[in-house]
């Protein structure tokens, strides 16, 4: 697949507005007919290219955990980044850089990141000053759930911000370290109901997202547990969720 070089100015304009209204609103430059966009939240740099002004358009990454999280087929094209990608229509390629975005500022240590910025110069010598800054990293955990789930819960598809808890799958107290803590692959974007449940290990999930119930949940509450279809998990969901399904089955 051939790249257009250097890009035509229509080429150049819908590249730079593909960028910027998803997110990506730093420009880095163009080389070869591939322009690089970067952003101050998302972690990573795109680079977009067209073989012309009806396309098809180009997208190259080099954030390999985005790409991993995309599983699309990649193109043939050479060109920068780990991973490039092809769409027909402008309209294919805004909706994937919607979610890169919302990888992008997930993935894989950003909440941490953020996180250690603004609780720096908290101080945290009593328990209420430890309080506000553990309040804060829970705050922006919620915020990168909903990032990272598309702000609805995957069982339900309940997308009512105030109905949605951010469910840590190894929970906080327990976690190691703070990066663990903030790690958007140990939480689930869960509704009200299930998230009681998920909580107290009275529900948990198997390795292909399906929820298994303890024997101490009574048959009138599973029947409101409604739920859709499974939840798509990554390796990393399925590890933490091993240690889940080992406290549920103790607790039975």
């Amino acid at each position: 697949m051939m790249v257009q070089s250097p890009q035509s100015f229509v080429v150049r304009e819908e590249c730079q507005k593909a960028a910027s209204q998803n997110g990506f609103r730093r420009i880095l430059g163009e080389e070869a007919g591939w322009a690089a966009f970067g952003s101050t939240t998302a972690h990573g740099t795109i680079h977009l290219a067209a073989g012309g002004p009806q396309g098809p358009w180009l997208l190259a990454l080099d954030h390999h955990g985005v790409i991993q999280e995309l599983s699309l087929p990649a193109a043939t094209a050479s060109g920068p980044g780990r991973a490039r990608f092809a769409f027909d229509t402008l309209g294919a390629l805004y909706a994937v850089l919607h979610r890169v975005y919302e990888l992008g500022v997930s993935l894989p240590d950003a909440p941490l990141r953020d996180f250690e910025r603004r609780v720096a110069d908290l101080p945290r010598t009593t328990e209420a000053e430890r309080l506000v800054v553990q309040r804060v990293g829970q705050d922006i955990f919620r915020d990168r759930l909903m990032d990272y789930w598309q702000g609805r819960c995957p069982l339900t598809g309940i997308s009512d911000p105030a109905l949605l808890r951010a469910s840590h799958i190894i929970p906080w107290a327990d976690c190691e370290s703070d990066a663990e803590r903030l790690d958007v692959h140990n939480g689930l974007l869960l509704s009200a109901l299930w998230d009681a449940a998920f909580d107290r290990a009275l529900a948990t999930f198997d390795d292909q997202g399906k929820p298994e119930f303890s024997p101490r949940l009574s048959e009138q509450a599973r029947a409101e547990l409604r739920w859709h279809s499974p939840i798509s998990l990554t390796d990393e969901h399925r590890r933490r969720l091993a240690r889940h399904r080992e406290r549920a089955r103790g607790e039975a």
